[in-house]
Formats: structure tokens, sequence, C-alpha cells
């Protein structure tokens, strides 16, 4: 990882994700936990929409279709959210934008360079990029609310045992992605997140009491049939690439097999022709 490859790759990536990490967590101020991963689910509307435009990915009318599906679920549970706030939602789906652009970007700029980066070297060389990035708007919004609460007498210390664990448990999170894209694939990844978004909403209604309307679940139920529906397509597509390798890979391993045996047949006499008579 030389300087220039830092600058060109690593900081566009660090700063999108502090961007992403910034809109996402200030959103949980405005909108419901149960709301801000319903509306996670554009997620793939924005990579998709994101990488036909970049030229990453081909054009696919069933494809659209089926982001246009997921649109309308999530919009339908934006129309039944009973704690809409416009200034939630603008944040949330400026994080889903930031997002979008980063994962798009790390298939640009560092497959085209020939790297490959675990989650475990992403956090080594993008987190200290991105924490210079987040101490931007810290500096701005947060430091001046600490300083006047700080001279006031009424700043509240931070509880060491929520933070310490938070920490933990965000390590513990990349550690598990790392074993499970190494032992399955991104697409599983992918999967998991959907039942993962499933049991949030789930744990929001019943132990946080966040209100869920049934026109919420009407529409993520919209939604999540969408995205399921474009997982399964992704896999369908990966089997059938996976198939065409393996079946050449065989091909050419039959040519070099019949190649090998026609070395070692005995050389071809003219005079074998006749049976060894002679007129």
């Amino acid at each position: 990882m030389t300087p220039d490859l830092y600058a060109a790759s690593v900081v566009p990536i660090g700063a999108l994700y502090a961007l992403s990490l910034w809109f996402s967590n200030s959103a949980y101020i405005y909108l419901s936990v149960s709301f801000i991963q319903m509306l996670k689910a554009l997620m793939p509307v924005a990579v998709y929409s994101l990488a036909v435009s970049l030229r990453t990915d081909a054009f696919r009318r069933a494809t659209m279709l089926n982001m246009l599906c997921v649109s309308a679920g999530v919009a339908v549970a934006a129309y039944g959210e009973a704690r809409f706030d416009a200034r939630g939602v603008a944040l949330q789906l400026a994080a889903v934008a930031a997002e979008a652009t980063r994962l798009v970007l790390i298939q640009i700029l560092l497959t085209s360079k020939g790297l490959k980066l675990n989650p475990i070297t992403s956090l080594y060389y993008i987190a200290p990029c991105c924490l210079v990035f987040l101490a931007v708007p810290w500096y701005f919004v947060e430091l001046p609310r600490l300083s006047a609460a700080s001279a006031a007498g009424t700043m509240a210390r931070p509880d060491v045992v929520v933070f310490g664990t938070n920490c933990v448990c965000a390590f513990a999170l990349n550690l598990a992605v790392f074993l499970l894209v190494g032992k399955t694939s991104a697409l599983t990844m992918n999967v998991a997140g959907v039942v993962k978004d499933w049991l949030l909403i789930a744990f929001s209604w019943t132990v946080i009491k966040d209100t869920v309307t049934p026109i919420n679940l009407i529409g993520y139920g919209i939604a999540f049939l969408g995205v399921a529906y474009y997982n399964h397509a992704k896999l369908q597509g990966l089997k059938a690439k996976e198939a065409q390798r393996k079946a050449a890979a065989t091909a050419v391993a039959k040519e070099d097999d019949a190649e090998a045996g026609a070395r070692l047949l005995p050389p071809h006499k003219d005079g074998d022709d006749d049976g060894g008579h002679k007129n």
C-alpha cells in the first residue's frame, strides 16, 4: 500500500464510510429502529442503479423491475410510518447513497488495482482515515455542545461499559463477517442481512416498544420479497457462472489428456500397413 495508492483508493472510501456512519447514526435521533431497517432495504436499489450508471454492471429490465418493486414496498412502509420525520428520512437516504457509492468504489478502485481486502485489513487501512473525516463534524457539531455542558457543569460522563461492549460487538461483527464470507460467499451474508433486518424489526416492536403499523409490515413485506428475489437471481447467476467455469476446465483437461495420449502412442510406419507381406 503506497501513499499514492492510499490517497487514490482508500481516502475516498474512508470519506464515504464516514459520511455513511454520520448520517445513519444521526437518523436514529428522528426515526425508529424498525423504520430505519425498512429504509435500508433500498440499499440494493442504490447499488444497482449506481453500478449501471457507472457501467460496472449491465442494465437488465427484469432487475430494474425488481428494484422498482423494492422501492414501492419501502414507499408503502414510509406511508404507514407513525413517526415519520422528513429530516430523519433525508439523513437515512443520504447514508444509503454514501454506502452504495462506497461499495461501488471498492469494486472499481480496489479491484482495478489488484487489491483484495478482507474486513480485518479493510479496518486496518480505512478506520484511521474514517476517524480523520469524522473528526470534522465532531469539531463543529459535538465539541461546542460538550464545551457548553462542561462549562455549565452538566456534562454527563460516558458509560464505559456501554461503549466498551459496543466496541467489542463491532469488532466481533467484522470477524464474523470475515469468517462467513470465507466459508460461504458474500451473497450468503446479504441473505443473512435480510434475516437480521426482520429480527431487528421484531426487537424494536417487542422490546423497545416502537410503533409498527400494519401498513409498515405490508410495505416492508413487499420490499423483502423484492430483495429476496434479487438475492435468489444473483445466486442463480453465480451458480451458472460456476457451472460454465467447471465445464470449461473439464473440456481443457480432456484436451490435455487427449494430447498426452497421442504423444504416448508408438510412431506409425508405412510398412506395417500390409501386415508384413510383400508383392
